[in-house]
């Protein structure tokens, strides 16, 4: 009886100190983080009710991009405080910041100024990068050698927590539209309270055991099935009216399939033999060879720096036992020779590429400021498109916009999923650089605004897929491919300081070029609807409402000058492949093209 309790003691201390445990509960975390996605659900709610014009809802998307992008705090502060109190952090921000938003717009306090609004969303937002920066450093700690897959898969469920969100929304059926913003403010903070304890590094995480193929397998084939299910019920939705128990029947499933991760921890603890603590405490025969190749690295890295310049193309083509062949000869003949005095070895300055850096480190290397501005240019105009769907649909007569801010809500989800596992494929199948991804992403959103520029059929449809897909895709490709290039030591801050890049962009195609666009087309259509009417009274209506501007030229200036942007972007990621194929030769062992 003793021996049956103490081995279920042991069993549940497995689960509870699984990997895949944290892995999970970062989903759930991550499905419920991406909460800056669904602004264009709330935002016709803040301008109707505030009475606000567009380039206002504009500036209050930048705060949103702002908040939702800022993550230097808790990148820092994962360096220093347990992963729990990052976590609790974020959700007073959540709570706090969205809880402003709702007693304003629910009309619970007297109005505000702008700049009140423009905090607390700032404020509400940046508690996700508290999230993120908690799943994401603890996952990829705890899978250093699927570091695609871990990040694509995160990241996925973020995006795809808008289009959740709005479901279980739909499933409350409340009459009053601002108790979307109540839900934002208090729905994620629950979640995290209640797993914040689980979500952090483990023991033994570095253990590659055969069973994790088959788990991200299974994991794949949820994110997909969900993806589908969401996708079907959205389409279901906008053909039939559907009743309130059919639609809190269909949000019962959908959180059903959010839980069903949690079978592979409880196999894995339960319904599978434990390890041996000596075997547990083992690395697998790649860790090894990888471990001391690393340690050979580093341990001589002052050498290496004078016999294999990074730039060298000639080191770069070898073979990977060849190019180590010949490092292992010219360090014992240097060795010797500095022995004897014959010659004097200089230390390099700062670590190598692939090797550990600090954030300022990385801040005056070529390869870390072109994946930076790449993504300004390519994901800021992703960002763009999903601040201002809600306009775009209006504008194309679309009165349920919920329905395409769901629909790019799930294709990011697919994109950032599909962005890892085909990053993660290209080089261990394909041997081409990470980066390359990145390029390939890149081209789709700029043929998809291109698309949508010309007012080609179907456009509001192609425009949301390709920009879910590639703005998502970023997502799961940039976290992976800085983590490889420079080190996991600081991680949170590195990746934290690449999301600057959104908002960066987003500040200008946004809050400057597409509401300067939008707002210039709008009067001008009200200018010749006054002039049709010939009334006063209408004139003086016009003024007092905010303007609406109706028509693909609202936004199709805006969708081609930004399809440029996607091209210059495309041309700074084909920079940093050519610079890194030596360095991923190096990780993977392949000779990369």
């Amino acid at each position: 009886m003793w021996m049956t309790k103490q081995r279920l003691h042991d069993r549940f201390n497995a689960f509870f100190n699984d990997r895949w445990l944290v892995f999970v509960c970062a989903m759930w975390i991550q499905s419920c983080a991406g909460i800056g996605y669904l602004f264009g659900s709330i935002s016709p709610v803040i301008k109707s009710t505030m009475g606000y014009n567009q380039r206002q809802v504009a500036i209050l998307g930048v705060a949103k991009d702002l908040g939702d992008s800022i993550g230097i705090v808790p990148g820092s502060l994962c360096e220093v405080l347990p992963i729990w109190a990052i976590s609790l952090i974020g959700v007073v921000q959540n709570f706090v910041g969205y809880g402003l938003v709702w007693l304003i717009v629910a009309q619970k306090v007297p109005a505000l100024p702008l700049w009140v609004l423009c905090v607390a969303i700032f404020v509400g937002t940046n508690g996700e990068t508290y999230f993120n920066t908690v799943a994401l450093v603890s996952c990829v700690q705890n899978f250093p050698k699927n570091r695609g897959p871990v990040v694509g898969i995160l990241k996925g469920f973020a995006g795809l927590s808008g289009a959740i969100l709005t479901q279980i929304y739909a499933m409350i059926n409340s009459p009053n539209e601002a108790s979307l913003i109540f839900m934002i403010a208090v729905g994620p903070s629950m979640v995290v309270i209640a797993i914040m304890f689980i979500v952090r590094p483990v023991r033994g995480h570095r253990q590659a055991r055969s069973s994790d193929n088959s788990s991200f397998l299974f994991t794949y084939s949820v994110c997909l099935v969900l993806a589908a299910y969401l996708l079907g019920v959205l389409i279901v939705e906008d053909l039939v009216n559907l009743d309130q128990t059919l639609l809190t029947l269909l949000a019962a499933v959908l959180i059903i399939l959010v839980l069903l991760p949690i079978t592979i921890p409880v196999r894995l603890a339960f319904y599978s033999e434990p390890r041996h603590p000596v075997e547990e405490n083992l690395l697998p025969e790649t860790d090894k060879q990888e471990s001391s190749k690393s340690q050979l690295q580093i341990g001589g890295s002052f050498i290496l720096s004078e016999i294999e310049d990074e730039k060298s193309s000639e080191m770069d083509l070898l073979q990977p036992t060849e190019r180590h062949r010949r490092i292992a000869h010219l360090q014992a003949k240097l060795f010797q020779a500095a022995a004897e005095g014959a010659v004097r070895v200089k230390r390099r300055k700062g670590p190598r590429r692939g090797e550990d850096f600090t954030l300022m480190q990385a801040l005056i290397k070529a390869d870390f400021l072109l994946m930076f501005f790449s993504l300004v240019l390519a994901s800021g105009s992703g960002l763009t498109v999903i601040d201002n769907l809600g306009q775009i649909c209006q504008s194309l007569g679309y009165n349920d916009t919920s329905i395409f801010v769901s629909m790019i809500s799930i294709w990011n989800f697919l994109g950032r999923v599909g962005g890892g596992y085909f990053s993660e494929a290209i080089i261990r199948k394909y041997a081409y650089p990470r980066p390359v991804a990145m390029a390939v992403v890149q081209v789709v959103m700029a043929f998809a605004l291109f698309y949508y520029a010309m007012g080609w059929p179907g456009e509001i449809y192609v425009l949301s897929i390709l920009i879910g897909l590639g703005y998502g895709a970023h997502w799961a490709i940039v976290p992976a491919s800085a983590s490889e290039l420079f080190g996991l030591k600081s991680f949170g801050a590195l990746y934290n300081f690449l999301t600057l890049s959104s908002p960066a962009g987003s500040l200008i195609f946004s809050g400057v070029i597409a509401s300067g666009i939008y707002d210039h087309y709008a009067k001008k259509q009200a200018g010749l609807q006054q002039i049709n009417s010939g009334s006063l009274l209408a004139t003086h209506l016009e003024e007092e409402r905010s303007l609406t501007c109706v028509g693909t030229e609202c936004y199709s200036l805006t969708c081609g000058i930004m399809s440029g942007l996607c091209i210059i972007a495309v041309i700074l990621s084909l920079i940093v492949v050519r610079r890194t194929k030596g360095v991923y030769a190096q990780l993977y062992g392949n000779t990369l093209v």
